[in-house]
C-alpha cells in the first residue's frame, strides 16, 4: 500500500502533467482492476463476398445511421494489381457484406472515416508498383463513386498537394478535413515517410495548414497512425511510435498528452465521449507493462475505465449500434473481430 501511495504522490508533483490535464503523464499498472465489459473475441467474424479471404485490415468505422464500414485489403496485405473491392458495409446480424466498393482504387487502404453525410473516406498509405495509385485520401459515396481526391496519385511529397504516406482522415462538423501523414514504411507497398505531420484542409479540399515533425517531443510524431474527434472538437492523434495520444485544438495547439492508453493504433469516441483505443503493438520491449487489447476511458478526463484483453488485437476499433465492439485486424488472423457485449 505504501508503494502505491508513493506512486500517486509522484504523479501529483508539479510538472508531472500538462496544464489542465488530469492524468496526462500517469501510467497505470497493466490494466490492473479495470473491468472488461465485453466477451471472448470472435476472430474472422465478417465475410467478404464471393468467399474471398478478408485480408489485412486497419480501419473500421460507424456511419451516421449506425452503419459499419470496414477495410479488407483484397484478400492479402495490399490491393496493388487487384480489382477486388476493399471497402465493405457489414450486416451486424450475420457478418455478411451488404455493400462492397473501392474496386481498383487503392494500393494500401489504411485509414477509414464515414462522415455525417454517410460518405466514406479512405487514406491510402501505399503506392502501386506502376505509380498510378496510392498516397492519396479519397472520398467515396456509399455506392462507390469518387467524390474528392486529396494528394497526387502515386507521387510522394510533403507539400500542399502531396502526401508522404497518409494513415488516417477525419472530418469535423463544419466540414474541415484532417489527415495524419507519415506512416512507418512497410515494404514493398508503403514507402519510407518523408515527414510526420497533421494536415488540415477546408471542406472543399483547399489546404489550410499543417503541423508536426518527426521526433518524440511535443507536437512531434513517430508513426502518426489514427485520428478521432470528441464532442468539444478536440483532435486526438494516435502517436503510435511514441506510445501516446496527443490532443490538439482545431488549429493545432497542443492541449494534452496521454500515455495511459497503451500504444494506440486506432480510436473510436462515442456520443458520450467514451474513448476506445485499440493497442495492436504493445510488447514488453516497446511498451513495458501494457498488454495488447482495447483500452476504454473518459475522453474528457483521460481516466481509464475498462480494458478488453486480446493478444491478437488489431488497428481499428468501433462500437456498433448493437452495443458490441468490433476490431479491424492487420495480422493473422486477418479480418474483423467481434467482441460481444456482456
Amino acid at each position: 500500500m505504501k508503494f502505491w501511495l508513493q506512486i500517486v504522490a509522484l504523479a501529483m508533483l508539479p510538472g508531472a502533467m500538462l496544464p489542465g490535464s488530469a492524468l496526462a503523464q500517469t501510467t497505470p499498472p497493466a490494466a490492473a482492476g479495470l473491468p472488461d465489459p465485453f466477451g471472448t473475441p470472435q476472430n474472422n467474424w465478417a465475410h467478404a463476398p464471393g468467399g474471398v479471404e478478408w485480408g489485412s485490415s486497419a480501419g473500421i468505422e460507424r456511419g451516421p445511421h449506425g452503419e459499419i464500414w470496414a477495410i479488407g485489403r483484397c484478400g492479402g496485405n495490399n490491393c496493388d494489381g487487384s480489382e477486388l473491392p476493399s471497402i465493405f458495409q457489414l450486416d451486424l446480424a450475420t457478418g455478411n457484406t451488404l455493400k462492397a466498393i473501392g474496386q481498383g482504387l487503392f494500393a494500401f487502404p489504411h485509414g477509414l472515416h464515414v462522415d455525417r453525410n454517410g460518405n466514406v473516406w479512405v487514406a491510402d498509405s501505399g503506392v502501386s508498383k506502376d505509380g498510378t495509385k496510392g498516397l492519396q485520401v479519397i472520398e467515396l459515396s456509399p455506392d462507390g463513386k469518387v467524390l474528392m481526391r486529396l494528394g497526387t496519385a502515386g507521387v510522394q511529397g510533403s507539400d500542399e498537394t502531396h502526401f508522404s504516406s497518409p494513415s488516417d482522415v477525419i472530418t469535423a462538423p463544419n466540414g474541415d478535413i484532417y489527415v495524419s501523414d507519415g506512416h512507418t514504411a512497410i515494404a514493398p507497398t508503403v514507402p519510407k515517410p518523408t515527414i510526420a505531420r497533421i494536415v488540415k484542409f477546408s471542406k472543399d479540399g483547399k489546404f489550410l495548414k499543417q503541423w508536426g515533425s518527426e521526433g518524440s517531443g511535443p507536437v512531434q510524431f513517430s508513426n502518426p497512425h489514427a485520428l478521432a474527434l470528441d464532442s468539444k472538437g478536440r483532435l486526438f492523434l494516435a502517436d503510435r511510435g511514441n506510445n501516446r495520444i496527443q490532443i490538439f485544438d482545431s488549429e493545432g495547439k497542443l492541449l494534452d498528452e496521454w500515455k495511459q492508453f497503451g500504444r494506440p493504433s486506432g480510436f473510436y469516441i462515442d456520443g458520450h465521449d467514451t474513448l476506445y483505443s485499440i493497442d495492436a503493438d504493445s510488447t514488453d520491449k516497446n511498451n513495458p507493462g501494457f498488454p495488447k487489447g482495447v483500452w476504454i476511458g473518459d475522453a474528457a478526463t483521460g481516466k481509464p475505465t475498462g480494458f478488453v484483453p486480446d493478444p491478437q488485437a488489431g488497428e481499428g476499433v468501433v462500437v456498433g449500434p448493437d452495443g458490441n465492439l468490433y476490431g479491424a485486424v492487420n495480422v493473422a488472423p486477418h479480418g474483423i473481430t467481434k467482441y460481444p457485449k456482456r
